[in-house]
């Protein structure tokens, strides 16, 4: 009875201050992810006020996150929508993981971490944080532009990757060797194209079955199914992030939207139990001697991401101003990053650390650069404007500036 209490009062006192968090983070406009994670260092071993009775259950609800996390991201597409990018968006999403991959492989490798670890760094430093950005982009008003669907795309394009990146990645974390390896990356692709093609072809049929005027009935089905597919794939070592992301992915039309409607609520809660789970199994002790690190490895990729923008929205044929708005948008990294170092961090401990730095240090400057990017570089443009005017020989004209576009939202 001494345990259940104890556990009901922890349990209590996480949620309340988690619901404290978040509200005091949307005040001050900044993603509550940094703060979980804060909370996390605060009640984990080494912190503040170390949990001891809720841990497990604690373990059990950050795998309910992250299963969670990946299901709602998979109904926010649809498999046209993914055809559609991955036909259209394929070079940009090849530009993205060269640039933003090899950062942290290279980083693993000079920290001595071996293939695995390069391997997973390079996960965490690659893909950005799709729910961050998605708020930055209605917080600023900028979901009209016509560098969004750009933006959209390398998003959709890196989750839709995480559906082979993941399985590759828990086949070497397990040791399995390069068979093993190929069999698992083998599976997981049989089973992405699979998933797309049912999708395709049937995906009516699919939703109809799960479909239930019922919300409650709705709510359970798609829940125990989601939870269901991500053991089976857990156990063919394709990850169970993974199933839960093709299970949202084959429903669509109103069961999607009912379903998201149902389980965002479930997402939030159990999303903040993970982020705050992945900082209790880290020591906050072990933070401070990678901090350099993560901020030098942040720094190259806070520019590898710009890059990446800039060259998407290039290749959508938009303007300078929307170039430059797409790559400080790409900037942040957060919830797939804490994702890939959890799943790391049994084998390669010294993974925790520079994580959940480097993403406590990229979620606050991802709004950031967002934000700034393209007013910073416009003024920097500007000053070498006239730094070549006031150069320029007597009597010769200075080079007119380039015509204003007419609005931020037409490029």
């Amino acid at each position: 009875m001494h345990d259940t209490t104890a556990l009901l009062m922890e349990l209590g006192s996480v949620i309340l201050g988690l619901g404290i968090i978040g509200r005091f983070a949307g005040r001050i406009g900044l993603s509550p992810i940094p703060l979980y994670l804060l909370a996390g260092l605060a009640f984990g071993d080494g912190g503040l006020l170390p949990l001891g009775a809720s841990e497990e259950f604690t373990a059990v609800g950050a795998e309910i996150g992250v299963i969670l996390l990946l299901l709602l991201l998979g109904l926010e597409y649809s498999a046209s929508e993914l055809v559609t990018s991955l036909k259209t968006q394929y070079p940009s999403g090849a530009v993205d993981f060269v640039l933003n991959a090899t950062p942290g492989a290279v980083a693993a490798l000079m920290l001595g971490w071996g293939p695995v670890g390069a391997v997973a760094l390079a996960g965490v430093t690659w893909i950005s944080s799709s729910g961050v950005i998605a708020k930055v982009l209605a917080d600023l008003g900028r979901l009209g532009n016509r560098e969004t669907p750009v933006i959209l795309g390398v998003l959709v394009i890196e989750d839709l990757s995480m559906a082979v990146y993941l399985p590759l990645l828990t086949a070497m974390l397990a040791g399995v060797g390069l068979a093993g390896g190929s069999v698992a990356l083998l599976i997981a692709l049989g089973t992405v194209g699979l998933v797309l093609y049912l999708a395709l072809r049937h995906g009516r049929l699919i939703s109809r079955a799960v479909s239930s005027d019922n919300p409650e009935m709705l709510l359970l089905v798609v829940l125990g199914l989601t939870v269901l597919v991500a053991g089976v794939a857990q156990q063919l070592q394709v990850s169970a992030a993974v199933g839960a992301f093709l299970v949202g992915i084959a429903l669509s039309g109103e069961v999607a939207e009912g379903a998201r409607k149902l389980l965002t609520p479930l997402r939030d809660l159990f999303a903040a139990v993970f982020f705050v789970f992945f900082g209790l199994s880290t020591n906050p002790a072990e933070i401070p001697p990678v901090l350099l690190p993560a901020a030098l490895l942040a720094v190259v990729t806070v520019f590898t991401k710009i890059a990446t923008g800039w060259y998407a929205a290039r290749r959508a044929g938009i303007g300078p101003r929307g170039r430059w708005r797409a790559g400080g948008t790409l900037v942040a990294r957060g919830e797939f990053s804490i994702v890939i170092a959890g799943l790391a961090v049994a084998t390669e401990p010294r993974i925790g650390p520079i994580a959940t730095a480097y993403v406590l240090i990229l979620v606050i400057v991802g709004p950031l650069t967002a934000r700034w990017t393209q007013p910073v570089v416009e003024r920097v443009q500007k000053w070498r404007g006239k730094d070549a005017a006031s150069a320029a020989p007597a009597g010769t004209a200075p080079v007119p500036p380039a015509r204003e576009e007419v609005s931020a939202s037409s490029e």
